[in-house]
């Protein structure tokens, strides 16, 4: 028997091998194509994670006079107006007519605004008709005053012309009287005829009567004398009463008419309209509460000539400020301007929370730039101390104080070159309320480290905070 073809071939029957570094290769490649896809997303947070978080600030210049701001005590405040009202009316009521908006002129006693007012003009003219009514009335008592003392002269003469007639009658009765006691001692003594002694009689009897009818004629025209005096006197109440009720009549006739005047909103001083509250449609009422969508005013005006500082000035600076000294305002919207000052009113009292006491500064020059409201910085000085002089100067840097910092024994400040903190050393002058100027060592435009870490190195690379 052949053995040999028994035999098995190892070579043939064992499994070939794979060659394993295409895969190796692949892989690879699929590493470094991940990494330089993802390559600015890793560094970057890398960065967020090893590289320190700064602020940056881009160095400006200054001009002389905002540079002066930082010599002497200084304070941070804002233009208000010492004359500001919120105009509205006296009576609640609707607008109809709304004459002003913001921005507009106004001088005093002009109409802003106008509210419904037909009621109130209705009872001005039934308070009118009342005046007209009460005056004629008093025309009439009057008339009926002059009629009663005419009476009054009617009856005192009726009554002097009685008076006279019975002092007549009663002399002519005396008269009679004597005669007939004459006659009577004739006829006794047979010297004259019984039929003269009755002729006597009859006379003095009939005269008798005729006095007793004057008096009573007499006191009849005393009577009637007393009557109208009587009815003078009460005319005289009746006159009294109508011009009263005169009076009264004008005064309701004022009032609606000082009602009606109350519909008209008016200017109270020279001065601009800086707020419009409401519209035209809308309700004002004097007496706003809660609850009601009524307007409390129309428009807020304010008198620019009236415009001042007020400053918020720090109890550990007070001593700085002395009334009457000067002062020199600076507007945060324009930084190179300076407005002289003089310091009017400080407050007697504190802000406990604050720890700062009010002062008001009162502006030495006005002008279209200043507005209520914005902010100012103000610079202290001594009542002796001069005017800052700043002109033919050159713009001066200056910086916050807390850019600057101290390497190895020089202070300078971190100027950023992209990402990368550089190290200038610098030449400063004068420091006042966290700023400094900066006499050499920046330029302008260039950016620098707020509060730079003390750790920060020339040469380190930085990430700057961009909120």
């Amino acid at each position: 028997m052949d053995l040999q073809s028994l035999k098995i071939d190892r070579a043939a029957a064992a499994p070939r091998r794979r060659n394993p570094w295409p895969l190796r290769v692949a892989v690879l490649a699929l590493l470094g194509g991940g990494l330089w896809l993802f390559q600015p997303s890793v560094a970057a947070f890398v960065d967020r994670v090893r590289l320190p978080v700064v602020r940056a600030a881009v160095v400006t210049e200054a001009a002389p006079a905002a540079a002066a701001a930082i010599r002497g005590a200084a304070a941070n405040g804002y233009i208000v107006a010492a004359r500001r009202a919120a105009l509205s009316s006296d009576v609640p009521g609707r607008i109809v007519e709304l004459a002003v908006k913001e921005g507009s002129v106004v001088k005093k006693g002009d109409i802003v605004a106008r509210l419904f007012a037909d009621e109130f003009r209705a009872s001005l003219q039934r308070a009118e008709a009342d005046v007209a009514t009460a005056d004629g009335s008093v025309q009439r008592a009057i008339a009926a005053a002059a009629t009663a003392a005419a009476d009054v002269v009617q009856a005192e003469a009726a009554a002097a012309s009685a008076q006279a007639q019975a002092n007549e009658a009663v002399a002519v009765l005396r008269y009679l009287e004597t005669e007939f006691a004459r006659v009577e001692e004739l006829a006794r003594n047979g010297d004259a005829s019984a039929r003269d002694l009755d002729r006597a009689r009859s006379d003095r009897d009939a005269q008798a009567a005729r006095a007793a009818a004057a008096a009573a004629g007499e006191r009849s025209a005393a009577a009637a004398v007393e009557v109208a005096v009587r009815r003078n006197a009460t005319a005289a109440e009746d006159v009294a009463v109508a011009k009263a009720q005169a009076v009264s009549a004008r005064a309701g006739r004022d009032l609606a008419k000082a009602t009606l005047d109350k519909t008209d909103v008016r200017a109270p001083f020279d001065g601009v309209v800086v707020l419009k509250d409401a519209e035209v449609g809308e309700v004002v009422s004097p007496n706003v509460v809660g609850g009601t969508t009524a307007r409390g005013a129309v428009c807020t005006m304010v008198d620019f000539d009236s415009l001042e500082v007020q400053a918020n000035v720090p109890e550990t600076t007070l001593a700085s400020v002395r009334q009457g000294a000067p002062a020199d305002v600076f507007l945060d919207a324009f930084p190179d301007e300076r407005y002289p000052g003089v310091v009017d009113r400080i407050w007697p009292t504190a802000d406990r929370q604050k720890a700062t006491v009010e002062v008001r500064v009162k502006l030495g020059r006005k002008d279209d730039r200043l507005r209520p409201e914005m902010g100012v910085r103000i610079v202290f000085r001594a009542a002796d101390a001069p005017e800052p002089e700043t002109s033919g100067e050159k713009p001066r840097i200056v910086v916050p104080e807390q850019a600057l910092a101290t390497l190895d024994g020089a202070v300078g400040a971190f100027v950023l070159d992209g990402d990368v903190a550089r190290f200038r050393k610098v030449t400063t002058g004068e420091r006042k309320g966290g700023r400094v100027v900066v006499a050499a060592g920046l330029q302008k435009d260039q950016r620098i480290v707020l509060a730079p870490p003390a750790s920060l190195r020339d040469g380190d690379r930085v990430r700057v905070q961009t909120d």
